[in-house]
Formats: structure tokens, sequence, C-alpha cells
């Protein structure tokens, strides 16, 4: 506007009132103005015409911060939150911590100066210390957690039935003649990871199998998994089965166990815990268990929302589970 004001020859507060339709300015000169405005690209700024007005509205932005925005499960995500959140006339600031902790703190801290109404985070893997949330709530800004849901902080939370997930996946692979069944999981610090191996062990002693140490690996991406699963593979009593925490690492158990001359799933059977777009690309498709991330996203930004807006106090954590389902595809029998 400054700019504007000085090729003009008018004030920085006659170019604001006549880009902003004032009747103190006259017609002509609040034409002449936008004109070469819009001859120059002009257009205002939303974030900052928000932040002057924060002192009496709220201002309407939600933070977001996401592990991975190229993951599928988290790109339906936050494809739910910005359905919500737009609907609702909130706009996006989006972040992704690349699994850094160090990182996270620091984008907690930038929405926090750029006075974000509240933030929605799926917290990074090695996320141990817990400061950098706290703080947010401490000063006012309402956080909810999706998927990695961070115990040390009393916050509101949206997740999916991980154990039960966990559970009926691994009580379909007994039922369909398997014994030997291995779990591909995240770092036990994430509660996603202890739920879904909370569901895997109560299968097995469910239906009278034994839980073996020997099968249990710390694994939650393909590369990992087509690395480790030979090892498992070569064993004398291999196992006949494997449930992966996600659809990447169980497509890179099933890409490895046929390179190997395993037929899947008359040899081995594989399901993953996701259900995106590349379940159904590999051959034979994926049995998975399906996340739902869109409605885990919506839910999200509407818990945020409403303590934004005063319908949920902020001191009321609320909690939500979005129900999971087994798809049975082609990797199992």
């Amino acid at each position: 506007m400054k700019d504007i004001a000085q090729a003009l020859g008018v004030s920085v507060a006659t170019v604001s009132r006549a880009l902003k339709d004032s009747p103190r300015i006259s017609v002509e000169r609040r034409e002449a103005i936008k004109a070469y405005a819009n001859a120059h690209n002009f257009f205002p700024n939303a974030l900052a015409e928000s932040l002057r007005n924060s002192r009496v509205h709220p201002i309407r932005v939600i933070g977001v911060i996401m592990p991975q925005i190229n993951h599928f499960y988290f790109s339906s995500i936050l494809s739910g939150i910005e359905e919500e959140a737009s609907a609702r006339g909130y706009r996006l600031m989006v972040a992704q911590s690349g699994e850094q902790y160090e990182r996270e703190v620091r984008i907690c801290q930038s929405f926090f100066e750029n006075k974000v109404c509240g933030v929605i985070v799926s917290q990074a893997k090695n996320t141990v210390k817990y400061d950098h949330f706290q703080k947010l709530i401490d000063n006012g800004v309402p956080l909810v957690f999706f998927d990695r849901i961070c115990t040390g902080v009393n916050s509101s939370r949206v997740v999916v039935d991980d154990y039960m997930g966990a559970f009926n996946a691994v009580r379909h692979l007994i039922e369909t003649g398997c014994r030997k069944i291995a779990f591909y999981g995240a770092p036990m610090n994430l509660e996603i990871s202890k739920n879904r191996y909370n569901g895997y062990h109560d299968a097995l002693v469910r239906f009278g199998l034994s839980v073996e140490e020997k099968y249990i690996r710390i694994c939650d991406n393909r590369a990992d998994a087509e690395s480790i699963t030979p090892e498992m593979l070569r064993m004398v009593d291999h196992p006949d089965a494997f449930f992966a925490i996600n659809d990447d690492t169980a497509i890179g158990i099933l890409y490895t166990a046929k390179s190997m001359g395993f037929r899947v799933p008359q040899d081995i059977s594989i399901c993953g815990f996701t259900n995106g777009e590349r379940a159904i690309a590999c051959d034979p498709m994926l049995t998975t268990v399906e996340q739902r991330g869109k409605v885990v996203g919506e839910e999200a930004a509407n818990i945020l929302i409403g303590h934004v807006e005063g319908f949920i106090p902020h001191d009321k954590v609320e909690k939500r589970v979005v129900r999971t389902r087994l798809i049975v595809r082609g990797t199992s029998r």
C-alpha cells in the first residue's frame, strides 16, 4: 500500500480506505487506486487482516502438524480437516515435522507467534518430551491430537480403534489357518503401536496360540520390511503370516516373499493397516484394516472448532474413536 500511495501521490490511509470502498474517498479516486492495485497484482493479506482484527474476533486460522504429508493416511486426514474447516469459515496453516522432534518444537513456536486459533497435531515418532505442546495449552491455544496421541498432555484427541482393528485382523489370519503370525510394529513409545501390538497379542492368546518374541520386529516402512523379512523367511519355522502396522510395510513383506519364491497367500498370508491406494495396486491386492482417515480429520476439526467457539469448554477433554473395518483381499486365504 505504501508503493501505491507513493506512485499516486496519496496517503497510505487513503489507499486503505479506497480498497475497502470507504465512502470517505471519492468514487473517481477509489477507481484509480483500485485500477493501479489490479494492474500491479496487489492483493490484501488475509492473514494480516485477521491479526489486525484478532482483538475483537479470534483469528480463524488452524495450525496442522503432520509427520508426513505424502503418506496416504495423513493426506486423507488433511482432506477431512480442510473440508470441515473450510465449511465453517476457517483456513489452515499446514506444516510437516518430518518425524523430527526439534522441527515439531519449532513449528509449535511458529504457530504460537502467528496467533493461530488452535492446533491439530499427530506427534513425531521420536517425541518423548511434551513441553512445546503444554506451552500452547497453557497459553490458551486449544490442541487436538489425532492418530499418534500424546499421553503426557491432557488434551482432546481423535483415534481409530487400533486395538480392535489389530485383533480382528489377526483373528482373520488365525481363522484362515495361520499359526505362526509375525508382527511388524512402530516404536513402542507410540500409543498406536502399543494398541496394535496388544490387539495382536490378545488375539493370539484368545485363540490358544503362543506369543513368540522371534516373530516380533520394530519395522514400520517398506525399506526396513524388505531388509528384515528375508531373515524371517529363512528361519526353519518361519512365519506363515505377517500382520504389519501399515500398508507400506505389508507391501514390503509381499514384495520380498514373492521374490524369495513364496506364494501369497498359499504359503504366506499378509495383512496391513490403512487401506490406501497402494493396497489395490499390488499383486495380489492387500488384505488390510481400513482406517477412514477423512473421518478422523473431520472429527479433529470439529472438536478444535468447538473449543475455539466455546461449544466445547477449553478444560473439557474430548475423546472420539473412529471405527475400523477389515478389508479382505488377495493376500490372505
